[in-house]
């Protein structure tokens, strides 16, 4: 098939771009002929809280990715969809995951003859932080595709509240494009680290959704102080003030405990924090399913993740680590109990249930559906 991507890309940085170029490279690597299509401008200022949008260094290799597209521009809407025509592709596939996008991406999909495929990948039905006119975004975009790819029930339940669409649940694949993992030691020197302590990790963007004042609480408890060989690491960009936070990082208890290394963590990076890791903690109040377990499965650490959206389907409690509800009482016998079962025990377990997550699997799937809306 002719398959082409709309959506974030290189040079655009994320999660977003991550995954539409490494589902590129696997389409590529089973035949399929692909065409990214990106944003000229992604996210006007008002919408984007943090520092850049784009990413430095050279591009993909190996990828043909055209900027094209302004979110807000709907002169650009219709170049854009004028190109993929020209292009005559046989199916097009959008990554989903605001609703104010859904205007952009929705127009260009309106645009495109009927025999031209469309699904969507879904990250949010429903976003974690609402706005004005989010429901009417949602609706038209989802007017303009035939189906979808939930990765979690729950953004798969959250399609079905709009549209009877057909929508399939394929679990979000592994972020396996940040490189091998390292050795404690190489990576802790990396990083100004002693390989001494245990480490858990905290990373990504800080958002309120995501609860670091709840681990943040949770650090400061009685019982985990009691622990001095155990720290916490602090790696991603506050979408926040830092005054949010400094009560609790500037705390006497928090002292010597907690390292905070603020700033959005280039890919480059990543295997770093991940390889210096003992363990990663997602204290989410709200979640639909996370890039962030991926990347935590493809380095094969053991996780404390909350039971908020897709995060207990992917990580199964007692196994690959723990699963508790968002309060700072249970994030703190869930990391206790963590520390207190044999690390080799749940490594083992991580890389055993990590296969059910492979790109080729979701790929196989994927394909396997879009013949399934043309039949």
């Amino acid at each position: 098939m002719r398959i082409a991507i709309l959506g974030s890309a290189y040079p655009f940085r994320g999660g977003l771009a991550a995954y539409n170029e490494r589902l590129a490279y696997e389409l590529q690597g089973i035949g399929h002929e692909v065409q990214l299509y990106t944003f000229t401008v992604q996210y006007p200022k008002w919408l984007f809280p943090g520092k850049t949008q784009l990413r430095s260094g050279p591009p993909p290799q190996g990828l043909s990715i055209k900027r094209l597209l302004h979110s807000l521009e709907p002169l650009s809407w219709w170049r854009t969809a004028r190109d993929m025509r020209l292009w005559r592709p046989d199916l097009v596939i959008v990554k989903f995951w605001l609703p104010v996008m859904g205007l952009s991406l929705g127009s260009v999909l309106k645009l495109l003859p009927s025999p031209i495929r469309r699904l969507a990948i879904l990250d949010n039905v429903i976003p974690h932080e609402a706005r004005p006119g989010d429901r009417l975004f949602t609706q038209y975009f989802i007017s303009s595709v035939e189906g979808a790819v939930a990765m979690s029930t729950a953004v798969a339940s959250d399609w079905q509240r709009f549209t009877n669409k057909p929508v399939r649940l394929l679990f979000h694949p592994l972020y396996d494009h940040y490189g091998e993992l390292l050795p404690k030691d190489q990576a802790c020197e990396a990083l100004g680290l002693d390989p001494a302590y245990r480490y858990f990790l905290f990373f990504g963007l800080i958002r309120a959704y995501k609860g670091l004042d709840l681990l943040l609480e949770a650090w400061r408890t009685p019982r985990l102080r009691e622990l001095p060989d155990v720290k916490l690491i602090i790696a991603g960009e506050l979408y926040e003030p830092y005054e949010k936070y400094r009560p609790l990082l500037e705390a006497s208890e928090m002292q010597g405990r907690v390292i905070f290394r603020e700033g959005f963590v280039p890919d480059e990076q990543v295997k770093y924090y991940f390889s210096a890791a003992d363990a990663v903690v997602q204290p989410y109040r709200s979640a639909t399913q996370s890039g962030v377990t991926q990347i935590a499965y493809h380095f094969e650490k053991p996780m404390v993740v909350t039971n908020v959206g897709g995060l207990p389907e992917m990580v199964e409690d007692g196994k690959v680590g723990f699963v508790c509800s968002p309060e700072v009482e249970a994030l703190r016998e869930a990391i206790w109990r963590l520390l207190q079962t044999p690390y080799e025990q749940l490594r083992s377990a991580v890389r055993e249930a990590k296969k059910r997550f492979s790109w080729q699997t979701f790929t196989a799937a994927l394909v396997d559906f879009v013949q399934e809306l043309r039949r």
